[in-house]
């Protein structure tokens, strides 16, 4: 209740701010700022309704003083924990022998947290012990530490000064299962020290939070949780990716606004938002913020200022510290940071490495589309780059299972794959697959996949192993995937593989040879535009919204950077449409009526503006367009959205009539997975990519007849945003391809035009029109 409180003072403030800003100076409209465009439309009504409203603010002020207030305490009274946080405080060691120190605290229901731990380590057989007996003994188990570990037995605990430390109970453990944790000899049974677990002891969980509320993009996911004070963890992930400048967002206030914060993606990236397809990702406050300093979490478009979802985040939340103690396997998971890297194709593919114990792990950049694979391996021949005789791995996008795939291949031959010889996968020939797939991620044209293998195989004829003593030769190559989605024969240039002796000695640090990223490598060919499509001879429209087109779509028709979604008009992306002066034409408006959701409210008017977005504009700027339908002003020279008002204008002589008509429901064409339209070569293919969804409701409707004098060339834009709309080329009478002018045409239409002015003299007999 509180937080509607403090939104309904900020929208009164700036609902005034607004207004004064638009009666005022340009100077005082500048200083006023850009404002939301859902309090910039909601009045709009003559002088008597303008003073309730205006009378309503002032009463709303007094109000607000006591919500103000409110809001503060209610901010004072979220639990945040004093810094630093460590979790529920348990108690201190209690030393008995070997100099045992540390304070231990309960970080969640199967996590200790042992503050500045000390121990000199002469112990013959000490571990970290805990068990449910009243006192230590040995009826108890280890906690391995450190917790990763080679061989059968964890490692006998070494020598620590002033060390923190986090445990991690084994077997599916809880706290609440045990009464102790010691430092235990095992060997001699002894205790070093101890402390012990206070009964019903309450320890810092999770939060479940519900999902994403679903605005615009297609975004949605399962129930998000917050696993400790700085971790979201995000199941079920989608979104269609499509938006230019999309983060993840955080920030205080009763709904996700200008003044948020940039939150890392799940690989630690502030580049915008990849699209996602039911990915589970995990991601992270950035450093000085935590859960107890936000009241939202938002996929949010900075250069549009708009909101595609968000949850928010309780006021009561006691989750645990963030201490790094937190492991969810995610779909992606954030890529390792290499010291290797080699650019093994001029700006097409670059390969990193690192050792890992028994594996080899490497991760693989290529500028590949959804149809070729990149392939990397050992030579067939030391010294050499020969594709015979090699043992390679094939890495790819499945577009039929949406995954990322590695395969174990080997080349016997330079021929197609029969079943027994030529560049087989290692399954096909009655080996083994032995390469691990890691994670995948295709963004900005480059795919990327990250895989290990073992350095000795388990397979003699077909798995090569790999030297970690000296340098080896390798191939590389880029090509086409066949029907059985398997390496089909590349190009033999030097943009497909490597015609040069190319060395690695996958033992080595700090091998770092590539320049730059491969997503820094500007595609001077870029995808073909698809061609602006044009109506001509049409006279009744239906505009709904939808995706952008990426490359191919708005910003190639326009020249001018789209913010992810544009009118449809009868199906097609912005096409030209032509009309004809004098004549009257329908349109059907389905872009949304609710205010209070402006990524899915978009009124549709008519103007001169290429931009757009008169909602957005005041003073001079907002002077600088006419719109020619769908706006009126109010008393002051506000322009308003009908919203609730069909305009339809008359030019003769001079009298401008207006009918009812009721707001039109949202709908839109969404994409059914991500944004495909940079790999589909036209616009008829791209929309079998989407499916059309409407909210319930009815359409709007907008009859225009074109003025008399109405200039050559017109636009239909969005009035509470830019960019969403293109051309209206406007003919004289008979010009347009498809129309049929005639006298007799003229002679209706003077007709219409006489019996519409006489009926609206009789039904607005009293009134004044303007």
């Amino acid at each position: 209740m509180w937080r509607k409180a403090c939104r309904l003072v900020r929208e009164t403030t700036l609902w005034k701010t607004r207004r004064q800003g638009q009666m005022e100076a340009p100077t005082t409209a500048v200083a006023a700022g850009p404002l939301p465009t859902k309090s910039s439309t909601r009045t709009r009504t003559p002088a008597a309704r303008g003073l309730t409203i205006i009378t309503w603010s002032q009463v709303a002020v007094v109000v607000a003083v006591a919500a103000l207030l409110q809001c503060h305490v209610s901010q004072a009274a979220r639990r945040a924990p004093p810094e630093p946080y460590y979790g529920r405080y348990i108690g201190d060691f209690t030393n008995f022998a070997h100099g045992i120190k540390g304070q231990i605290y309960a970080v969640d229901e199967s996590t200790l947290f042992v503050k500045s731990f000390a121990y000199d380590g002469t112990g013959p057989d000490a571990f970290f012990w805990v068990g449910k007996t009243p006192r230590p003994s040995p009826e108890g188990y280890i906690i391995p530490y450190p917790e990763e570990y080679t061989g059968m037995d964890p490692p006998i605990l070494q020598a620590h000064n002033r060390t923190d430390i986090i445990l991690r109970l084994p077997m599916g453990k809880r706290i609440k299962d045990i009464r102790w944790l010691s430092v235990w000899c095992r060997r001699f049974t002894v205790d070093f020290g101890e402390v012990f677990i206070p009964p019903n002891l309450d320890v810092p969980k999770p939060r479940v939070l519900p999902e994403f509320k679903r605005l615009a993009h297609g975004l949605r996911s399962s129930n998000i949780s917050v696993l400790d004070a700085k971790t979201f963890y995000i199941p079920n992930l989608h979104y269609d990716g499509a938006g230019p400048d999309a983060y993840f967002w955080v920030g205080n206030g009763s709904e996700p606004n200008i003044m948020g914060i940039k939150v890392p993606n799940e690989s630690g990236s502030l580049e915008p938002l990849r699209g996602y397809q039911g990915e589970d990702i995990e991601i992270q406050l950035p450093e000085g913020l935590t859960v107890y300093d936000i009241d939202w979490l938002a996929v949010w478009c900075v250069e549009y200022r708009h909101n595609f979802g968000h949850v928010y985040i309780p006021r009561d939340l006691d989750v645990p510290p963030a201490l790094g103690q937190t492991k969810i396997t995610t779909t992606t998971t954030p890529r390792p940071v290499y010291s290797n890297c080699r650019e093994l194709l001029p700006n097409k593919l670059q390969v990193k490495w690192e050792l890992q114990g028994d594996y080899l792990q490497v991760e693989l950049f290529g500028r590949i589309t959804e149809d070729q694979y990149m392939a990397f391996g050992l030579s067939g021949a030391n010294g050499r780059p020969q594709m015979a005789q090699s043992d390679v791995v094939v890495a790819f996008y499945d577009t039929t299972t949406r995954v990322f795939r590695a395969e174990d291949y080997f080349i016997s031959d330079l021929s197609q794959c029969d079943g027994q010889r030529g560049a087989c996968p290692d399954e096909r020939i009655g080996g083994r697959n032995d390469v691990i797939v890691l994670s995948g991620d295709r963004k900005n044209g480059v795919t990327s996949i990250r895989y290990k293998r073992l350095l000795q195989p388990n397979e003699a004829i077909y798995d090569a192993p790999i030297p970690t003593d000296r340098e080896v030769s390798v191939i590389a190559a880029i090509g086409p995937l066949n029907a059985r989605k398997e390496a089909n024969a590349h190009l033999h240039t030097a943009s497909d593989h490597n015609q040069d002796d190319i060395r690695i000695n996958f033992a080595a640090r700090n091998d770092h040879a590539c320049k730059s990223s491969l997503y820094d490598v500007k595609d001077e060919s870029g995808p073909r535009p698809w061609p602006t499509r044009k109506i001509e001879g049409v006279r009744k429209f239906r505009a709904s919204i939808g995706p952008t087109g990426g490359k191919r779509g708005y910003t190639s028709i326009t020249g001018v950077p789209s913010w992810g979604i544009a009118w449809y008009v009868n199906d097609l992306l912005i096409p030209e449409i032509t009309v004809e002066r004098g004549l009257t034409y329908e349109f059907i408006i389905e872009g949304g009526n609710d205010p209070s959701q402006p990524a899915r409210y978009h009124p549709f008017y008519i103007t001169d503006s290429p931009e757009g977005g008169l909602g957005q504009k005041m003073g001079l700027e907002a002077r600088k367009q006419k719109a020619y339908a769908g706006v009126e002003y109010d008393e002051d020279g506000n322009a308003i959205p009908t919203g609730g008002e069909l305009i339809f204008q008359l030019y003769f002589p001079d009298i401008r009539l207006l009918y009812i008509w009721l707001g039109g429901r949202y709908c839109e064409w969404e994409h059914q997975t991500v944004d495909r339209s940079a790999e589909i070569e036209t616009f008829e293919e791209y929309m079998k990519t989407l499916v059309f969804k409407c909210e319930e409701g009815e359409p709007g409707y907008l009859n225009w007849t074109v003025p008399m004098n109405a200039p050559d060339q017109l636009y239909y834009q969005c009035f509470t945003h830019n960019n969403l709309g293109w051309k209206i080329n406007v003919v004289d009478m008979g010009a347009a391809g498809g129309s049929i002018a005639s006298s007799n045409k003229l002679i209706l239409y003077g007709i219409s035009t006489v019996v519409s002015l006489v009926a609206t003299r009789l039904l607005f007999s009293g009134h004044v029109l303007a």
